[in-house]
Formats: C-alpha cells, structure tokens, sequence
C-alpha cells in the first residue's frame, strides 16, 4: 500500500469513527430555522460558531451592516471564516456553504426542523441543500488535520447566509472587503457530480398600470390584468425560441423563462387597476445578460403597445408598463485553474462510491459565481444525491441519505489531502 493509500484508508477510518458525532453536529444546525425570507440568520451563525468552538475552529463573524441587510430585504446576515493555516507555501482552500434556506411550505410528512432520521435518511429544511456541507466540510477538515497532517498550504471555512436572495451579501461581501482570497474554493453540492459551470439567472418585477372601475362598467376602466395576458403570452412565446439555443456545456440545455408571481386586482367586482408580475430568466453560460435583458423589454414593450392598440386607447387610457430588474446572477464559467479539483474530486469519489463523477454543468444559479468573477477556480461537490428532484430541495420533505452524506465527507477529506500534502 502506497503512502497516499494508507493516508486515503486512515481519513476514511476516521470519517466513521466520528461519524454519529457529524450526523447529531448536522441535527443541530438544521433545527435552527434559517427562513428567507425572512432572513433572520444571525442566531444560526451563532450557533454554528458555539458548536465548532469545541474542535478548536475559531469563527471569525463578520455581520453585515444592519442597513445593507435591511435594504436587501433580510434582517440579520453574520457571515462565518474559519481560517486553518497549515504552512508556508501551498494553497489556500476555500469550503463553501450556505445556511440560509427557503421556508419549509405545506405538505412535509417530518417536522422540517426536526432533523428526523428514517430509513438511513435525514428529513429537514437544509438537509440536503446545503447545511448538510457544514458537516461534509468540517468533518473532512477534522480528518485532514487528524490524519493527514498537513504542512503547507491552508484551509477556510466559509459558512455564509445569503444564497437565495443572490450571494451578494454573502460571499460577495467577504470578497469585497477583502476578507478572503482563497487559491481555489468547492462549494456545496452532491455527491454524484462535478459541477464546474452553472446557469445566470435574471429577476425582473413588471408593474402593469391600467385603471380600477366597477365591474358592472367595465368600459370605464383600463384593465390591467387584461394586459399582463398580453405580456405574459409574449413572454411565453420566448421559451419556444429559446429551445432552439442549445449550450454547449454537457448538462446544461437552453434558456427558458419563469413567471413565478402574480399579484393584483382588489375585488372580485373591481376591473383591476395594476398587477404586478415577477419574472426568472435562467441563461445559459454563452449568453450575455445585457442583450438577455433588452430583449425582455423589448418583449414587454411591444406587448404593451399591442394591447393598446387593440383596445384603441392612448394617452391617459393606455396602459402603461414599468420594468424593474430585481437581481442579476451572472453564469458560472469553468476557469483553466480548476483541473487540480476536477481530477482529485473524481478519483477519490472513484475509489468511494465506485463510480466517477462526471464534470458538468447545472441550469441552477448559485453564489459561488462570485468567487469565479473574481478569478478563484472552483468547482461544486458535496453531499447529496444524483438530483435536485431526488433531494426534495426548496421541496416538502428535503432529505439526504446519510450515505451520501458519510461517502462526501470522505472524498472532500481525501481531496484536501491529496492537493495540500503533495510535493
């Protein structure tokens, strides 16, 4: 048995070892309830930096100033570094997660803060995306450090809050005051791929103003809600144009386009006077989100003329459309700098799970973009498993088997090694 196999032996040894202790560290975490909206996270940094204190993990919290967070529309953000400096020379590896979480919805058979364990399968909001990596990632440090012993190079931490209102105040933030520059960073993920690109994505608000009249005089008023059909059925159009685009990463498609909220009207005997639609364009890595955006306007707008057109108002009688961008998620790109971690990640989920993951990319958006626009190669990996269906993410009933969860952390403890013990 050569050396790097006794060291891959030894890190596997100590991940079920210590494996009943990662599993109640994940319970912990999942039972405080990190909902964004509305985004109160603070009290979960808190915790997680109580609980790896009894490891020896000092967390450096760095709060976001209360107005940005309030602004943003959360109310709490304390973003968490561990810093773990092994040496001079080597690099600096940057494990990412994200704490905060969509609310629960209706329909769970479990207790979405539970952190119930069925059939070799924990049940709970996060489980799988992505506090279930907060265990991956710290124990897999906890085994380095063990086992393997590294002398060169470092390793941080990062545990972050603001991935699902977009990342800015999330590791955008501690890149922007220079908190962190890592060599290389993985991201929460699952455990039976490589991602190495991902999909950009953006929300607009489209406020459609006509005016309210009773319904018994209907002709009095300018329909709103009438209009928003006209909008909405161009906007429909577009995904049939957009599966003629094709992407040329492997598992990525083409675009496609989302309304995802409708609000308006004030009665059921009331024309209704404005609606108010928010709208998700996922675009593919080729794309570039400035002519993404103008061709959106450019769809409302003739869509709103139409309308008025057909209705025969002007002036004060027409309708009038107003378009707001909400967030901008650029794509994820491969940058040349990620092979060491495609190669290592690979072989060592090889030798684990028998089966190598293959590098592709995701039609979901997610914050580590932010590290790639700032020239840091990363990839996403992590505990879960083969989909996002699979896992119940943002579902009822989120779940990650525990498998998964024990075979992840052995990979990324094995990666660690690999890249920060090798000549």
């Amino acid at each position: 048995m050569t050396d790097t196999s006794a060291i891959h032996a030894q890190l596997d040894a100590w991940v079920d070892q210590h494996f009943d202790e990662q599993v109640q560290f994940l319970q912990q975490l999942v039972r405080v309830p990190t909902d964004t909206p509305p985004g109160n996270n603070a009290p979960h940094a808190e915790r997680t930096a109580e609980l790896i204190q009894a490891w020896g993990f000092d967390a450096e919290k760095h709060p976001v100033p209360q107005r940005e967070v309030q602004d943003y529309g959360m109310q709490s953000i304390t973003n968490l570094i561990v810093r773990r400096p092994y040496g001079a020379g080597g690099k600096t590896i940057a494990l990412n997660a994200h704490g905060d979480v969509v609310p629960p919805g209706e329909g769970w058979a479990h207790d979405p803060y539970g952190a119930e364990i069925e059939d070799g399968k924990m049940y709970g909001r996060a489980t799988a995306v992505s506090k279930s990596d907060f265990s991956t990632f710290t124990f897999a440090v906890r085994a380095l450090e063990a086992v393997a012993r590294p002398r060169q190079g470092a390793v941080e931490l990062h545990f972050t809050y603001d991935e699902e209102f977009g990342g800015l105040l999330g590791p955008g933030w501690l890149l922007k005051n220079g908190l962190t520059r890592p060599d290389l960073m993985i991201a929460a993920g699952f455990s039976y791929e490589v991602v190495t690109a991902h999909n950009g994505c953006l929300q607009m608000e489209v406020t459609v103003q006509g005016r309210m009249a009773h319904a018994a005089v209907p002709d009095t008023g300018v329909d709103a809600l009438q209009a928003a059909v006209f909008i909405m059925n161009a906007l429909y159009a577009e995904n049939t144009a957009y599966q003629k685009i094709s992407s040329r990463v492997p598992g990525i498609n083409h675009p496609y386009l989302n309304i995802g909220r409708i609000e308006g009207g004030t009665n059921t005997n009331v024309v209704p006077g404005k609606v108010v639609l928010k709208l998700d364009r996922r675009m593919i890595p080729e794309e570039k989100p400035a002519q993404v955006e103008a061709r959106i306007r450019n769809v409302i707008e003739d869509a709103t003329r139409q309308f008025n057109r057909w209705r025969g108002v002007k002036g004060e009688d027409a309708v009038r459309t107003d378009v707001r961008r909400i967030l901008l998620a650029n794509a994820m790109t491969p940058l040349p700098g990620n092979a060491p971690l495609v190669d290592a990640i690979q072989r060592n989920a090889q030798a684990v799970f028998g089966a190598k993951p293959p590098a592709v990319g995701t039609p979901l958006y997610t914050d580590v973009r932010l590290y790639g626009e700032h020239g840091i190669p990363g990839v996403i990996y992590g505990a879960g498993p083969r989909t996002v269906l699979e896992s119940h993410a943002k579902r009822n009933d989120e779940r990650v088997d525990l498998q998964d969860l024990r075979r992840a952390t052995q990979v990324v403890a094995r990666t660690l090694a690999d890249l920060l013990t090798s000549p």
